[in-house]
């Protein structure tokens, strides 16, 4: 099959193609002792970021908030929490990235605020009915009494999505009970989050990426959620979002979002440089999230059927089509993205140990020969693994919901040296979160100029991206596949992916990189089982 894929702008917008690297701001670099990553620690390893060869980062919240859910619930959308620092350390780091030719991309909530926000103290405090308490969705309990939750709602992060308030009235979070839900049929919601926009535009950061995009309207009258006999609800925040199996969803993807998206676009159009904004939108199907990224709506979404698929030929050869097929519909520009905060780490969940490890290689291989940009999580350079965090230091709030170990496992901060813990990410004995004691050998320290690591197959990788990403054309030819190899044509370049348990041969050509050690027979060069490798025709 051969598939176009309209990526000719003519201002050759950066995020097109674009490598952009996740940080998780409490996990990457610690710069004052109290075992949190922070925004002086982010801008003192920015150097990291620039010989790893990517373009942009994407730093996760780092406004006013009292960290119930690690910033995802935000007090000031407009201040920086004294945890990670101040306005100050966050314009220092946007301009040190900036000097460093990396791009900044800002994490923004707008589904719900910390339950700190002022806006919801002011609304507790006004009472029902009041205009306060419309910027919210408050509403009546049902019963005799009202003492049952207004619907049949469950939070993403488990149990009910109501809490019930002194007067009665009950308010919806499909998050955390400290992080309310906004009414985005009030227009004062709109107003703020234009204000918010433009702050941090005028503060320099070229993007945002856009939390729970899919989330901000609720069908209106809040009608209980249709659910099957045989559909049953994932324990766990992550499978929650990766694994959702209800179909009838009320609260997500309402077609009213799309109008908040374009009143947007139309704002960071008025900046120069090409400002952009990528969508968290997990809906159920390729084109329903394509809807999200129209001409006139958000630059990008982000492609969560890739981290979702198993390690297979046929599987992959799938979400590469129909993710395709469905961005070419609206001519816009793909994503990929195998890991992130949310979501368990790849080589984890591609078995763990050296097979995972080689899995991930070939797969984040796979994932950068494509057209469009590539989302890489911190730590995946380096080959990190899920750790099992024991249940005395967990903190995901969706652990003490659940019982389910969450989120926390993908958190641990990074290893940048040393033989143990906390490996120099910052002068603290130990981080917020324990740091595993057989990382020695995993450290950015250990594995710079090892030419076998992870770390420099990931600087290979990126280092020969750069050499045809905006000038391989758009057209993919998987054509070649079959059900144990993934073969994507691009250009003159070949990405051969071998998912199957017998060597296979590579065609003729120029070797570009490899995700691990090729082998040589009389019929020419072999790719083993679990690799990948770009040949240039």
């Amino acid at each position: 099959m051969v598939l176009m894929v309209n990526l000719n702008d003519p201002r050759n917008a950066w995020w097109r193609h674009a490598v952009c690297y996740q940080i998780y701001v409490r996990s990457f670099a610690d710069g004052n002792a109290d075992g949190i990553g922070d925004l002086p620690g982010i801008t003192a390893r920015l150097p990291h970021l620039r010989d790893l060869g990517v373009d942009a980062l994407w730093i996760t919240p780092f406004y006013s908030s009292p960290q119930n859910d690690h910033g995802y619930d935000v007090a000031d959308y407009t201040d920086v929490d004294p945890l990670f620092g101040t306005l100050a350390d966050a314009d220092a780091m946007i301009e040190r990235a900036h000097e460093l030719d990396v791009k900044v991309i800002v994490d923004l909530v707008p589904n719900h605020t910390s339950s700190e926000h002022a806006w919801f103290r002011t609304a507790l405090a006004a009472g029902p009915g009041s205009p306060e308490r419309a910027r919210y969705m408050f509403r009546e309990g049902r019963g005799e009494h009202g003492e049952l939750p207004p619907n049949n709602w469950e939070s993403v992060f488990g149990g009910p999505a109501w809490t019930r308030v002194d007067d009665g009235q009950w308010y919806l979070h499909l998050f955390d009970p400290t992080q309310p839900d906004l009414d985005w049929r009030n227009p004062e919601v709109a107003d703020m989050f234009d204000d918010v926009l433009r702050f941090w535009l005028d503060r320099g950061v070229d993007g945002f990426r856009v939390d729970v995009a899919h989330g901000l309207f609720k069908e209106e009258g809040l009608r209980d959620q249709v659910v099957a006999a045989d559909e049953t609800e994932a324990a766990s925040a992550e499978h929650s979002m990766v694994e959702r199996v209800l179909r009838d969803e009320p609260m997500w993807d309402q077609p009213e979002v799309h109008e908040v998206y374009r009143r947007w676009r139309k704002i960071l159009d008025d900046y120069p440089g090409d400002r952009m904004a990528v969508a968290e939108a997990w809906t159920q199907t390729p084109e329903s999230m394509a809807q999200y990224i129209r001409s006139d709506e958000l630059h990008q979404s982000f492609n969560f059927h890739w981290l979702t698929t198993p390690w297979s030929a046929p599987a992959f050869k799938k979400v590469v089509t129909d993710t395709l097929e469905a961005v070419s519909l609206v001519e816009a520009s793909p994503t990929w993205v195998l890991s992130n905060h949310d979501v368990t780490r790849h080589v984890t969940r591609y078995g763990g140990g050296e097979t995972g490890l080689a899995r991930a290689r070939a797969a984040t291989l796979t994932m950068l020969a494509l057209p469009g940009s590539a989302y890489v999580y911190q730590g995946e350079e380096l080959g990190l693994e899920q750790v099992d965090v024991a249940p005395e230091h967990r903190q995901d709030p969706s652990w003490f919901r659940t019982g389910e170990p969450g989120r926390d496992g993908c958190r641990v901060p990074m290893p940048w040296g040393g033989d143990r813990a906390p490996y120099d990410f910052g002068p603290a004995e130990q981080p917020w979160l324990p740091m595993p004691a057989h990382w020695d050998a995993l450290t950015v320290e250990a594995q710079d100029g090892d030419p076998d690591s992870t770390l420099s197959f990931y600087r290979a990788a990126l280092a020969a991206r750069r050499t045809f990403a905006t000038t391989a054309g758009d057209t993919v030819d998987t054509s070649g596949s079959d059900a144990d190899v993934l073969v994507v044509r691009r250009g003159p370049v070949v990405s051969v992916t071998n998912c199957g348990d017998s060597p296979v041969p590579l065609p003729a050509g120029e070797v570009l990189v490899a995700s691990g050690r090729l082998t040589e027979s009389a019929a020419g060069t072999l790719l083993p089982p679990d690799t990948a490798a770009w040949v240039r025709a």
